[in-house]
Formats: structure tokens, C-alpha cells, sequence
């Protein structure tokens, strides 16, 4: 029952225009509606309202003797949902799961919608942007059909209500609640006080019943969800439905869950026959091929507790301009910008003339800082020409100073790329417990990082001709050199000690048939 009101009057100055009437909460020396001067005058006192105590819906009680099991979340039917969410919909939660136009939202929830209805928990579509023969469509195409699934199209806030009660669901999905208006408020569809108005009603029809509600928003042109901030204080979810409408990978993450964790990520694949979870979605951030090729790297990133492994690349060319070009895509340039600073500054790689564009395979975003050392071993792999190889992965933050910085979760991250198959790793100090099998060098810096990468010998790799060519050079020039040093009365100077005298000062090779860069190659 409403809680009672009561009116008072209290001793407050008023003011109001002596020529239109206008009332002002204070004294102004010109009225704002009529822009006379000298005309607000006070009068009378305005009444004050107070809430006077009220009878209770139910009686407090100590929170041990209240039933938990009425809250036990039930399975949406979509594992990868039921992931983020903790575990499934919990009865009368309230979820707004908002995303761009075209990502996927309707297409997901119309299969969740037919998966979750049973007889004894009916399903409620309710659609404000579309027609119903045009729902029905779309669930033909995704198969998505189910006699315990009830459609219905309105855009009036009394009526999805009525279809409430007369359908009487265990979950109710809107699409979209900027849609719905209701009629005792002025204002069109989608304004701040409508859709304050629809979620309220809506998440008081949602605790009283214990039915689940699934509310679709709109975003921004920023990102950000649509209508007033208040919208996702009053809910009990915040879903976040992100991808590239060019790809194929489409992710929920969550903003705010009041049933479980916010780190986890639902992973989904979107084709023309809808949209399928992915238990194991590393496969579309990789790249298959025979053999590996110079500029790109793997890695290993957390989408909130899932590792992911991400493959990624770049490539160098000859600046034809004076201002040397750097895009990115799937990368935060800012970050780019200061790796590539570092490779140049303390791994003694020449980029200054040089055009740079680094990517990612799959459409993935790699916005953490454990992809810097892939991104700095896949710049100087491309500026050496050198593949890496295809069983490597580096995981570790790049700081200003050259050093490679831990992340969080690096056993998880190595565990992920041994399950895939993956034998070798570059990994900061420390990195723990290793997984058996897997050979993982940890490197302090930089430049401890690029004189661990493989790479084949310059001169197996240049044609024969030149070889004979740089050959003759070297002994000619030895030949003059000894010539002058004897002239002078100096000692001949002892032979240049063999590559493979300088290579066992550097770290363990990584792979056999493979030998570590020189620095001299490097620059």
C-alpha cells in the first residue's frame, strides 16, 4: 500500500508578477515571462508536502530467516549468456543489455527468448521497433520458433502491461524500452522522463511477479547508452553487446551485475544463419599458414577471465613523404606510438623513416598493456625481414625505460597457449609456475627480447653472387689493412672470431635451425 501524504503550510516567501502572474521560487528585478521590471512582488507561503508513516508490505525480518532458493538463477539456454550474467537469469532481475545499431541485439535475444520458454516458464516478445511479421521472419531464419514463445508489437506502456497479465511470463524481453512511452507523461518516445517512467513500471512488474526482464537500450553516438544515467542505477545488470559490424566476433561484457562477477566475457559468432556462442574463440584471432612470415607476433590477452590468443602484426615500408605514416587498427595508437619509441630507443631499431601499420587478426581489440611485447618483437620482426616462429607467443608490458613489466595472469595466459599447442614463450621475470612441456625465457628488457629472436642467417638467405661479392670485399679490405699495419711496424691483427662465437653469448635458441639476431642486423 502507498505510503500516506499530508499537506502543511509553513511560513516561505513567495513571489509572483503583479502583471502576468508568473510565480518565482525568489525576488528578481524583472520578470522572466513578461520582461517587465519592478513588478515581482511577495505574497502568501507556498505548502510544503511531508510523508507521514505508513503500514508496511511485509515486516522485517533477520536476513537468515529469509529464503534465498526464491533467487536461484535459472539458465537462459545460451551458455555463453548465462557466463556473464553468473550463471543464468535470476526471477525478477531486470538486465539492459545495450549496443550499437546492427551488432546483433534483437537476432541474440529473439534465440534466447525461444531456448528459455517451457511450458511452466512462458516466454513475452514484446517488439517497439518492429512489426510482428517481421520478428516472425527473423526467427524462421535463426530457428527460433516455440509454442511457449508469445509475440506481440506495442508501443504504449499500459499495454505491454496488460500483456503481461494476461500472458503471465516467467521472462519478458522489450526491445526497445527508448520505444515505449506511456501515456500520463508529455514528451515523445525515448525522452529522460518516458523511459524513467517504462523502467520503473516495468521493474515493478518484474519484483512483484518474480519475472525476469531483459530491456534493450540504445547507445550514443559516444558509446554510451541512451536516456538518462539513472536507467542503469535502477536495473540489476548492465550488459554491454560490442563488435565490428564488418566481423564476425561480437562480445558481452559486464558493466554491472548484482549476481555475479562484471570480468566476465560471453564470446559469440554472428553469420546469416544467427548468432552461435564460441566455448573456444581463439581460432578467429589466428592466422593458419604453412610457414611463418616476417612482422607478425602472438599473444596472449584476458577478456576479462577468459585468455584469448591474439595474433599481432605489422608492417614497414619506405616513407615517401616527410612525415612517416603510423595507423593502427584493433590497437590504441597513443600506445603504439610509445612502443615504437622504445624499440627505436632502447632495441636500436631504426624507424624513423619508415611508414608502420600494425593490426589484429579476427577483429579482436587489444586495449591491455600485455600486448606491448608482441607488438615491439612483430615491429622488428618486419624491419629485419625475419619470421618468428609459429610457436611462440610474448607476453609483457613495455615500459618507457626499455623494461618488459609483469601482467596480471600469466599462468592462465601460458596455460591457454600450451593447450593450443604452443611450445615457447617470452614472458617477464617471474612468471610462476610454468606448464610442463613448455620451454618459456623470460626477458628483463627490450633488448634482451629482440637478441631472443630467432632468425636465419643473412648471408644463407642473399644469392650466392652477393655472398661471393661481400666475400672478395671483406678479404680485400683485410689484405689493405694488414698491408698498412705492417708498413707502420704494427703486429698483424688476429681473425674475427666466428658468428657462432658471438651467437653463444646471447640466450638459448629458441628453436633448432634457428640462431638470435645480432644487434648489428637490428639497426
Amino acid at each position: 500500500m502507498a505510503a500516506r501524504t499530508k499537506t502543511t503550510a509553513k511560513p516561505r516567501p513567495a513571489y509572483r508578477c503583479t502583471e502576468c502572474g508568473n510565480q518565482l521560487p525568489k525576488w528578481v528585478g524583472r520578470c522572466p515571462e513578461c520582461n517587465a521590471w519592478g513588478t515581482v512582488e511577495e505574497y502568501g507561503a507556498v505548502p510544503i508536502r511531508t510523508t507521514a508513516a505508513g503500514p508496511v508490505s511485509a515486516p522485517a525480518r533477520p536476513i537468515a530467516q529469509v529464503d534465498g532458493q526464491v533467487a536461484t538463477a535459472r539458465s537462459t539456454g545460451v551458455p555463453e549468456l548465462d557466463r556473464v550474467l553468473g550463471g543464468g537469469l535470476v526471477p525478477g532481475a531486470v538486465v539492459l543489455l545495450a549496443g550499437e545499431p546492427g551488432v546483433g541485439k534483437s537476432t541474440l535475444l529473439l534465440d534466447v527468448a525461444a531456448k528459455a520458454a517451457t511450458a511452466q516458464h512462458r516466454t513475452l516478445y514484446v517488439t517497439g521497433e518492429e512489426s510482428a511479421g517481421q520478428v516472425r521472419l527473423r526467427a524462421d531464419r535463426i530457428d527460433a520458433l516455440s509454442e511457449h514463445l508469445y509475440l506481440a508489437a506495442e508501443q504504449d506502456l499500459g499495454a505491454v502491461l496488460g500483456h503481461i497479465e494476461a500472458v503471465g511470463p516467467g521472462l519478458l524481453i522489450l526491445d526497445s524500452v527508448q520505444t515505449i512511452a506511456s501515456a500520463e507523461l508529455d514528451g515523445a518516445p525515448g525522452g529522460p522522463a518516458q523511459v524513467r517512467e517504462v523502467a520503473g513500471a516495468l521493474i515493478r512488474a518484474s519484483k512483484e511477479r518474480g519475472m525476469a526482464t531483459l530491456l534493450v537500450g540504445h547507445v550514443t553516438k559516444d558509446g554510451q547508452i541512451a536516456g538518462p544515467r539513472l536507467l542503469e542505477h535502477l536495473v540489476d545488470v548492465v550488459l554491454s553487446f560490442e563488435g565490428d559490424r564488418h566481423a564476425r566476433l561480437r562480445l558481452i561484457r559486464g558493466v554491472k551485475n548484482r549476481y555475479g562477477a562484471t570480468d566476465e566475457v560471453g564470446c559469440f559468432e554472428l553469420h546469416d544463419e544467427g548468432i552461435v556462442g564460441l566455448a573456444d574463440p581463439s581460432g578467429l584471432f589466428l592466422t593458419r599458414r604453412d610457414k611463418p612470415v616476417p612482422g607478425t607476433c602472438l599473444t596472449v590477452t584476458l577478456e576479462g577471465k577468459r585468455p584469448l590468443v591474439a595474433e599481432v602484426q605489422a608492417l614497414m615500408v619506405d616513407s615517401q613523404i616527410p612525415s612517416p605514416r603510423r595507423t593502427t587498427s584493433g590497437l590504441e595508437s597513443p600506445r603504439i606510438a610509445m612502443i615504437l619509441a622504445v624499440v627505436e630507443r632502447h632495441g636500436g631499431v631504426k624507424l624513423g623513416k619508415q611508414d608502420i601499420y600494425t593490426a589484429t587478426v579476427g577483429g579482436v581489440k587489444l586495449s591491455e598493456p600485455s600486448a606491448d611485447l608482441a607488438v615491439a618483437l612483430a615491429v622488428a620482426s618486419s624491419s629485419t625481414d625475419t619470421p618468428l616462429p609459429s610457436n611462440l607467443v610474448a607476453i609483457g608490458e613495455v615500459g618507457l625505460a626499455g623494461e618488459v613489466r609483469r601482467v596480471t595472469g600469466v599462468q592462465r595466459r601460458l596455460a591457454e597457449a600450451h593447450r593450443l599447442g604452443f611450445t615457447h614463450a617470452l614472458v617477464p621475470p617471474d612468471p610462476g609456475k610454468v606448464p610442463p612441456g613448455m620451454k618459456v625465457v623470460e626477458v628483463a628488457d627490450i633488448g634482451e627480447a629482440l637478441r631472443a629472436i630467432p632468425g636465419r642467417r643473412r648471408a644463407a638467405a642473399k644469392p650466392r653472387g652477393e655472398a661471393r661479392g661481400e666475400a672478395r670485399g671483406e678479404a680485400r679490405g683485410e689484405a689493405r689493412g694488414e698491408a698498412r699495419g705492417e708498413a707502420r711496424g704494427e703486429a698483424p691483427s688476429a681473425p674475427p672470431a666466428p658468428r657462432q662465437a658471438r651467437v653463444a653469448a646471447y640466450p638459448e635458441e629458441l628453436m633448432d635451425g634457428w640462431e638470435p639476431l645480432d644487434s648489428d642486423e637490428l639497426r
